[in-house]
C-alpha cells in the first residue's frame, strides 16, 4: 500500500470518526436533564438591540414580555428615534403595562461595532448587576433567564447560546438552518462539551464585574464580532465560556440563495478574524473532501465502489438522527438543504480568504476598522 493510499484512509477515517463523536456528544447532551434552577433569582437586565423590523420581531421581542421570572427589566436598544423598530417596541410596551421594560434611542461610539455602540446605553442605564443580552431575532421561552442562570457556576465567566433555526419556509430557509443547526450548533456543543466553549452573540449572559474587568463594550470591539472577543475576555481572566443544555429558536421563514451566501460569509470572516488556526481546519468539516478521499481509494482499488454509498448514508444518517434526538427540523427538503450546504462549505472558505471586508445592516465592517475603532 502506497503512503498516499495510507494517508487518504487515515484522513478518511478521521473526518468520519470526529463526524459521528461530535453528532454523538450533542444527541446525549440534548437527553439530559436541564441544570436545576439556583435558589436565588438575582435582578437581571435584559438588553435587546432592534434595529430594522424583520419578519418574526414582533413575535420575538413580544417574548420578552412573557418570561417566567420574579426580577427582571427589559431595556430595548434602537439607534435612532426614526428606526421603524421604535414603533413596534412602543406598542409592545403598551400591550404590557406590568413588564418593567424601557426604550432608549442613541448610539455610544465607544467601539467599531455598531451593535455593541447600539447596546452600550442599556448598560449604562441599569444597576443591574447581572446582565442578559439577546438579539432581535432571537425567541426567548419563559424560562430563558433561569436557563441562563442554571448554567452559572465556579469558573463561568460567560454564558450562551447558539441559535436554533427553526420555521423555515421555503428550501433556502432550510439550508440557512442547516448552518445554524446540525453544522455551527454541533460543532458549538461538542466543543462546549470538551470544556472549550465559544460564545455566540444571539444571546450573552454576564455578571457585569466580569465584563468592566476585562474592559467593558470597548474590549468586546477589539474582534469583527462581539461573541469573538468576548470569549477572549472571558479566558483572559481564566474563565469559561459555558453554553446552556438547551438552545432557544431563531425563525427563519424564506431566504434567498445570495442572502444566505452573504449571511455565511460574513460569519465565515468572523471565525477566521478571531481564530484563524481553527478557520483553517473548516475545510475538512464537510463531506466533499471525505468523500472525494474514498473516490480515490475506489480508483485505486483498495475499497470497493459499494463503499462510497454506503459511507454517503452513514454520513447523513448520524447527521439525521442528531437533529431527530435534538428535536431539529429533520425531514427530506433538511436533507437537501443539508447537502446544499456541505457544496457550499468549501466554496466559503476559499472565498473568506480572499479579504476581510463585509457589510452588516448597512455597515462596512473590516477587522481593521473594529481593531482601531474607527
Amino acid at each position: 500500500m502506497t503512503a498516499l493510499a495510507i494517508i487518504l484512509i487515515a484522513f478518511l477515517g478521521l473526518t468520519f470518526a470526529i463526524h459521528i463523536a461530535t453528532s454523538a456528544a450533542v444527541a446525549l447532551r440534548s437527553l439530559r436533564a436541564p441544570r436545576p434552577t439556583p435558589a436565588t433569582l438575582p435582578k437581571i437586565a435584559l438588553l435587546r438591540p432592534v434595529c430594522g423590523v424583520d419578519p418574526f420581531d414582533g413575535e420575538t421581542l413580544d417574548s420578552s414580555f412573557t418570561l417566567d421570572y420574579p426580577d427582571f427589566e427589559v431595556i430595548f436598544c434602537a439607534p435612532s428615534a426614526s428606526d421603524p423598530a421604535c414603533d413596534l417596541v412602543r406598542d409592545l410596551m403598551a400591550r404590557h403595562p406590568l413588564v418593567n421594560a424601557r426604550l432608549l434611542i442613541g448610539l455610544d461610539a465607544v467601539s467599531g461595532n455598531p451593535k455593541l455602540n447600539n447596546l452600550h446605553k442599556g448598560v449604562a442605564a441599569t444597576d443591574a448587576q447581572w446582565l442578559a443580552m439577546a438579539d432581535s431575532n432571537l425567541l426567548l421561552p419563559p424560562d430563558y433567564l433561569q436557563q441562563l442562570l442554571a448554567e452559572w457556576r465556579p469558573g463561568t465567566g460567560l454564558v450562551s447560546a447558539p441559535p436554533v433555526g427553526s420555521r423555515a419556509s421555503n428550501l433556502w430557509g432550510a439550508v440557512e438552518a442547516a448552518f445554524l443547526n446540525t453544522n455551527q450548533a454541533r460543532w458549538q456543543l461538542a466543543a462546549d462539551e470538551l470544556g472549550f466553549g465559544f460564545a455566540q452573540g444571539k444571546s450573552l449572559f454576564w455578571n457585569r464585574d466580569i465584563l468592566m474587568k476585562g474592559g467593558g463594550f470597548a474590549a468586546l470591539g477589539r474582534n469583527m464580532a462581539e461573541d469573538v472577543a468576548a470569549t477572549k475576555l472571558v479566558r483572559d481572566q481564566g474563565l469559561h465560556v459555558r453554553l446552556t443544555r438547551h438552545l432557544f429558536a431563531q425563525p427563519v421563514g424564506r431566504r434567498q440563495p445570495r442572502a444566505v451566501w452573504e449571511r455565511q460569509l460574513r460569519w465565515s470572516k468572523v471565525r477566521r478574524d478571531g481564530f484563524i488556526a481553527i478557520f483553517a481546519a473548516e475545510i475538512a468539516q464537510g463531506p466533499v473532501l471525505p468523500l472525494a478521499a474514498a473516490l480515490a481509494l475506489v480508483g485505486m482499488d483498495i475499497i470497493p465502489p459499494l463503499a462510497l454509498p454506503v459511507l454517503f448514508a452513514l454520513w447523513y444518517g448520524v447527521e439525521w438522527a442528531l437533529a431527530r434526538i435534538a428535536g431539529w427540523s429533520a425531514g427530506w427538503r433538511d436533507l437537501a438543504a443539508w447537502m446544499i450546504r456541505d457544496t457550499m462549505l468549501p466554496a466559503l472558505w476559499l472565498a473568506t480568504w480572499r479579504d476581510r471586508q463585509f457589510t452588516w445592516r448597512g455597515n462596512e465592517m473590516s477587522h481593521t476598522e473594529v481593531t482601531t475603532g474607527h
